[in-house]
C-alpha cells in the first residue's frame, strides 16, 4: 500500500473523547488515518450520541462486538481487528486508555508485527483486581510508543524499563476545546453529581448497596443527580430508585452536558478515572469510591478523596470536600495540546520512516 494509514482503535465512551482531539491533530498534520470502533459501547447513549457531540466522523469500521464476558469479548475483538489490519496494512495502530478494546487492539497489531502507540500510557492504580489495570500493564508492555499524560506516568514506566514520552493528557485537550463552546445543562444548583459503573463496585451487591445508601444519605441534605450507566441500572433495578427531586436518576448525557454538570456540581461522587480528572480540571471537589486511583495527582492537589463503600463515610467525605475550594496548582496534565505533540511525534518518527 503506497500510503498506509494509522489505525485508531476505540470502543468505549472515554475513548471517543480521547479520539476527538487526536484525529483533529492528524488532519492538521496531514496524517492519513482510519478508525475502528469495536462496539464495546454500542447503544446510542454510550456511543453514537458522543460521536455526534464530539463532531467525530463515522468510524471506517464498526465491529459490533457488544457486551459479553471479558474473555469472549476480547477474543472476538482480536479476531475481527486482525481481519481489518490484514486488509489495511497500517504503519501504526493507536490504542487509547485501558479497556478491552485497548488490549485487543494492541495484541492484534503486535502479533502481526505492526507497531503500537498507547495513548495514556504509564497510568497505574496498582490494583490487579481491576480489569483496567491488567489492560494498561499488558498494553504498555507490547507497545512501541508510550504517550504519557503526566510526568508521574513517565516515571512509573521507567521503573518497568519502558521509555515514556510525556505529551500531556488528550482529555485535557478535549475539555479545553469544548469548554469554550458554552456548556449548559437543565439542572438547578446546588446538586451533587454521581456516577458509578466500575466492575469492582457493581459486581458485588453488598458493595454497591453501601455506595447507594451513601448516595441516599447525601441526598437528604443536597439534591443528587445520577446519570445511570445502562449496565449498572440493569444490574440493580430493585436498588436504583429515585427519591423525588432529592435523588434524580437520569439517562446518560452527552459529553458536553456532562462537562457542564461537573463544572456546576458542588461535589462529585464517582468511581470513574476520567471524571476524577475532569473534576480536577474544572475545579470541582471529588469523592472517589474506590480503594485506589490511577490519578494520584488529584489526591496530591487536595481535589479528590478516596473513600470506602460505607454510607456514613461517603456522607462525611462529601460534606468535607464540598466545603473545600479546589485551589490553583500546577496542572500535571500538560499544556492542553497533547494531541498535537502526539501527531508531531508520529509525523516525525513513523510517517517519514
Amino acid at each position: 500500500m503506497d500510503n498506509p494509514p494509522v489505525i485508531h482503535i476505540v470502543g468505549a465512551r472515554p475513548q471517543f473523547i480521547k479520539l476527538s482531539p487526536v484525529t483533529e491533530a492528524f488532519k492538521r498534520f496531514h496524517i492519513p488515518y482510519k478508525v475502528i470502533h469495536t462496539g464495546q459501547h454500542y447503544d446510542y447513549t454510550m456511543s453514537d450520541m458522543h460521536f455526534d457531540a464530539l463532531k467525530l466522523d463515522a468510524p471506517d469500521y464498526h465491529l459490533g462486538i457488544g457486551s459479553m464476558s471479558h474473555a469472549r469479548q476480547t477474543a472476538r475483538m482480536l479476531e475481527a481487528i486482525e481481519e481489518v489490519l490484514l486488509a489495511e496494512e497500517p504503519r501504526l495502530v493507536l490504542v487509547y486508555g485501558d479497556t478491552n478494546s485497548t488490549l485487543a487492539g494492541a495484541l492484534s497489531a503486535v502479533k502481526l508485527g505492526i507497531r503500537v502507540g498507547h495513548v495514556e500510557a504509564g497510568v497505574r492504580s496498582f490494583d490487579r483486581k481491576m480489569p483496567e489495570e491488567i489492560n494498561r500493564v499488558v498494553t504498555d508492555h507490547v507497545s512501541t510508543y508510550h504517550f504519557c499524560p503526566t510526568i508521574n506516568a513517565v516515571n512509573l514506566l521507567d521503573r518497568e524499563g519502558i521509555l515514556g514520552i510525556f505529551t500531556g493528557d488528550v482529555m485535557y485537550d478535549a475539555l479545553m476545546r469544548f469548554s469554550r463552546t458554552g456548556l449548559s445543562h437543565p439542572h438547578p444548583q446546588p446538586f451533587v453529581l454521581t456516577t458509578v459503573h466500575r466492575a469492582e463496585n457493581t459486581d458485588c451487591r453488598e458493595r454497591f448497596m453501601g455506595i447507594w445508601r451513601g448516595i441516599e444519605l447525601v441526598s437528604q441534605t443536597v439534591p443528587v443527580i445520577f446519570p445511570a450507566h445502562p449496565r449498572t441500572k440493569n444490574l440493580y433495578p430493585d436498588i436504583i430508585r429515585p427519591l423525588g427531586d432529592r435523588l434524580q436518576i437520569i439517562e446518560p448525557v452527552s459529553y458536553l452536558t456532562m462537562l457542564a454538570m461537573i463544572r456546576d456540581a458542588s461535589c462529585i461522587i464517582t468511581d470513574s478515572g476520567g471524571v476524577q480528572k475532569e473534576a480536577y480540571l474544572l475545579k470541582t471537589p471529588c469523592v472517589t469510591v474506590r480503594d485506589t486511583t490511577e490519578w494520584p495527582e488529584t489526591l496530591a492537589a487536595g481535589a479528590n478523596m478516596l473513600v470506602q463503600p460505607d454510607p456514613q463515610k461517603i456522607q462525611h467525605a462529601v460534606k468535607e470536600m464540598s466545603s473545600k475550594s479546589v485551589s490553583e496548582s500546577d496542572n500535571p496534565f500538560g499544556d492542553g495540546d497533547a494531541s498535537s505533540h502526539i501527531a508531531a511525534f508520529i509525523r516525525e518518527n513513523v510517517i517519514r520512516l
